[in-house]
């Protein structure tokens, strides 16, 4: 029985679990690259019955999924996945089933944006290294506007460190009520005024039809010059065409981006040409804690199902045959 373990960048699959946990006869094929080719996902893994998937990184499309004959059960780390068609998966009578991490790793690394970016960190370290000392100057949290798109799991952790920074905390979200809002110090707003109003303003929603593209050019012209957009969440909620020529044109201070519409970038990618962001390859997960969990509850998935007992599923029409 062949298992592949997709999208391993790090090269630590095999050291942060115990795969060795798995029945003698399951042969564990870790894959390093990314393969963005469908012909190539066909050719690579077509007799593998089981796919273990880091987060979104490899899409499973009905396309790939029904060139897979053999496939009968796919594991993804996290909870959801928005890249994977479960309806497709219970059609052709794939398992699908989740693993769990944390979500304070995206909470710390969407901190790990601001500063770099109001602070001027990379910046800094670059002149540093080349003899240059204090070129340019920072910008105070204190007394600033945090601006949050999204009070859920995430958002309400970024406003209990805004309001440790002694910031002004306001949100908005399409259900967002003032009770909840302020349950976590912060004041509900319009999103009009969300978007005028912050000095940061970080993007906590989940990806799903309401919010794909729900910051558009119209959004993003009613920031402040002087403002900072922030987005750990998911690329396609943000139109990026549109965010890249605001940052070009300077209309506002600068971003920091974790996530893309395509992932990896580019080589030629515009983002990658902008002088006022803070890029990261989408690190919000990539956590040693996170993988820990992530790989273990994978190997879990796999005894479970294996036993005919499977757990964390997440198309349930297919747990019922079970």
């Amino acid at each position: 029985m062949k298992v592949a373990v997709m999208d391993d960048y790090q090269g630590v699959a095999l050291e942060l679990a115990d795969w060795n946990s798995l029945p003698k006869n399951c042969q564990v094929v870790v894959f390093k690259e990314h393969f963005a080719s469908s012909d190539i996902l066909n050719e690579r893994l077509s007799d593998f019955e089981i796919i273990v998937a880091m987060r979104e990184r490899t899409p499973f499309s009905r396309e790939l999924m029904a060139g897979l004959p053999n496939l009968k059960l796919l594991v993804t780390t996290g909870m959801r996945n928005a890249s994977i068609d479960l309806d497709a998966a219970t059609d052709l009578g794939i398992l699908v089933c989740g693993a769990g991490g944390g979500g304070y790793s995206t909470v710390e690394l969407t901190w790990g944006l601001i500063l770099a970016l109001l602070r001027h960190i990379p910046q800094e370290d670059g002149a540093t290294r080349q003899g240059q000392w204090q070129t340019t100057l920072g910008t105070e949290l204190k007394d600033k506007t945090l601006g949050i798109m999204g009070l859920g799991h995430l958002g309400t952790r970024i406003a209990a460190i805004g309001n440790a920074f002694e910031m002004t905390v306001i949100a908005w979200s399409q259900n967002l009520d003032s009770v909840r809002a302020e349950q976590y110090g912060a004041t509900l707003v319009t999103k009009d005024e969300l978007f005028t109003r912050s000095d940061v303003l970080s993007i906590h929603l989940k990806l799903s039809d309401r919010t794909r593209g729900i910051v558009s050019n119209r959004e993003l012209s009613l920031m402040k010059p002087t403002a900072y957009l922030i987005n750990t969440s998911r690329g396609s909620i943000v139109d990026e065409t549109a965010l890249i020529g605001i940052l070009k044109s300077h209309s506002i201070a600068g971003a920091g981006l974790d996530v893309y519409n395509q992932e990896p970038l580019p080589p030629n990618h515009p983002l990658l040409n902008t002088d006022n962001t803070v890029i990261t390859p989408h690190l919000g997960y990539v956590t040693k804690e996170n993988y820990n969990s992530y790989y273990a509850e994978s190997v879990a998935d796999i005894i479970a199902y294996l036993k005919g007992q499977p757990v964390r599923v997440l198309n349930q029409d297919v747990f019922k045959k079970y």
